[in-house]
């Protein structure tokens, strides 16, 4: 082969993995099948290209496709959160929502798992919610017993969600029981990540404000690492994940301190 015809092939093999990385943030995932026939290439230049995006931290393959990776230059919003991996996020929610034993302050953090762990909590005692989501304050508004405190700064509009330093500042002055926390990835070697600096900060201070934190995310999170480090696994008390998360990997997870329920 000619070094012209390599370069048109590193060409075109570039803006093919492009394509898939746009198709999957747009789409939310890819499948194999689907690509090499829409691409009209082999499954297998498929298999590679995904291959290759894992590798650059762009997607995580499944069985038989991918799904993208958020980070810095990418973060799904609020709203095409709500359409996905509805009824594994709801079981999420209420058993992390189980968890609040004697808790009178809770944190609830922006994203919507957060959001149904609002929507899970018991609203039959009296309660002091403290957030930076909007979404969760508005569901929340019209609970006789619960006391809501929105943090104030600059609302995210992809998440809807207050962020900068009057969010953190405000938060730097309770001692919260308990923090229902959020990521756009958790890791073992990493901790717990998300894309955005801003987010970061809010997230890392209510960690400091809260004597008991708990995780609430879907398993797609596990082994997914985003820009902004704001916590560790060891800083959990808990761990509440859907099935999807081997049981293999959970018990990696729990060795580092968390209790780790699977629903």
């Amino acid at each position: 082969m000619s070094r012209q015809s390599k370069e048109v092939c590193a060409v075109d093999t570039d803006e093919r993995r492009r394509e898939i990385l746009e198709i999957a943030r747009r789409d939310g995932s890819v499948e194999v099948t689907e690509l090499a026939t829409k691409l009209s290439v082999a499954k297998e230049t498929v298999r590679r290209d995904l291959h290759a995006l894992e590798e650059h931290g762009l997607v995580r393959r499944t069985h038989g496709g991918a799904y993208p990776v958020e980070s810095a230059g990418y973060e799904t919003t609020l709203a095409v959160r709500t359409t996905r991996l509805v009824p594994q996020k709801s079981r999420i929610a209420t058993a992390a929502a189980d968890l609040i034993g004697d808790a009178e302050t809770v944190f609830i953090d922006e994203g919507f798992t957060p959001q149904l762990v609002a929507e899970a909590l018991p609203r039959d005692r009296p309660l002091t919610v403290v957030t930076a989501s909007l979404a969760v304050a508005n569901g929340l508004a019209d609970a006789d017993k619960i006391a809501v405190l929105l943090l104030g700064g600059r609302v995210r509009g992809g998440t809807l969600a207050t962020v900068d330093h009057w969010a953190t500042r405000m938060l730097a002055d309770f001692v919260i029981d308990l923090a229902f926390v959020g990521a756009n990835g958790i890791s073992r070697e990493y901790g717990l990540t998300t894309p955005d600096p801003a987010v970061s900060e809010v997230k890392a201070q209510a960690m400091r404000s809260s004597r008991r934190k708990v995780f609430a995310g879907i398993h797609t999170k596990f082994g997914a690492v985003s820009f902004c480090r704001f916590a560790d696994v060891g800083d959990f008390e808990a761990i509440v994940t859907d099935v999807g998360l081997p049981s293999a990997e959970a018990q990696r997870y729990s060795l580092l301190g968390p209790q780790v329920i699977r629903v």
